[in-house]
């Protein structure tokens, strides 16, 4: 039986597709570096996530990386003259390369901006718009410290109460030992009274007479 290939289709729910962008993104990014060291190869990844997020893996400079594939290109067209479709492929994909070059390039002016570097040339505009984000970036750390102070309360809470439970475990066994232990000593006791009660007097005392029985003396024996 021969099996089809399966379809490939966007993924519809957003937290699973989420998880796999950055499983493969990471993916991606190992097998990048991997190329680069094995087999001594210049390599230059991007990738912009759904929400615009870059990621990006150069081995040398991403610029230099850039600048070689457009002498190659333009080597390649030189040599061998592109058809109508493919100068308009080019022209493509050199506008998307500049407009890369052009996200990216900002995308270090705002990262700077929010290390607080490179801010002598911003205005007030600037300076507060950084500031707002900022704020909002505080606060999300902020609520997000509150829910995991809040879990590990709750963790401990459940461990004081399984702790609890246990020493209450311990404190009703050691109670029924001793009881246990308390009835043994009293049922000995019983038994030594018992046994002292039971047995003959130690000043109990045996006539033996000697001789006949009219001029006999008597002769008291005691038995100790």
């Amino acid at each position: 039986m021969v099996r089809g290939k399966t379809q490939m289709r966007l993924i519809e729910n957003a937290t699973s597709r989420q998880v796999t962008f950055s499983k493969r993104r990471n993916g991606l990014m190992k097998k990048a570096f991997e190329l680069s060291v094995l087999c001594d190869a210049e390599v230059g990844l991007i990738i912009f996530s759904p929400r615009g997020k870059l990621y990006e893996f150069a081995n040398s400079s991403m610029q230099a990386t850039l600048e070689r594939y457009r002498k190659h290109a333009k080597t390649k067209e030189a040599l061998d003259p592109p058809s109508v479709n493919d100068i308009q492929l080019e022209h493509l994909n050199h506008e998307e390369a500049a407009t890369l070059m052009k996200k990216i390039e900002q995308l270090e002016v705002s990262k700077r901006k929010m290390l607080g570097e490179d801010l002598g040339s911003c205005s007030i505009d600037e300076l507060q718009q950084v500031e707002l984000q900022l704020e909002k970036s505080v606060c999300k750390i902020r609520a997000r410290k509150v829910e995991v102070f809040e879990e590990q309360i709750k963790q401990l809470k459940h461990k004081e109460k399984l702790l609890e439970a246990e020493n209450a475990k311990l404190l009703e066994k050691w109670e029924s030992e001793a009881e246990g232990g308390v009835k043994e000593v009293e049922r000995g006791e019983n038994l030594t009274n018992y046994a002292e009660s039971s047995s003959p007097s130690s000043e109990v005392e045996t006539e033996l007479f000697i001789g006949p029985p009219e001029t006999r003396p008597r002769t008291f024996l005691s038995l100790n």
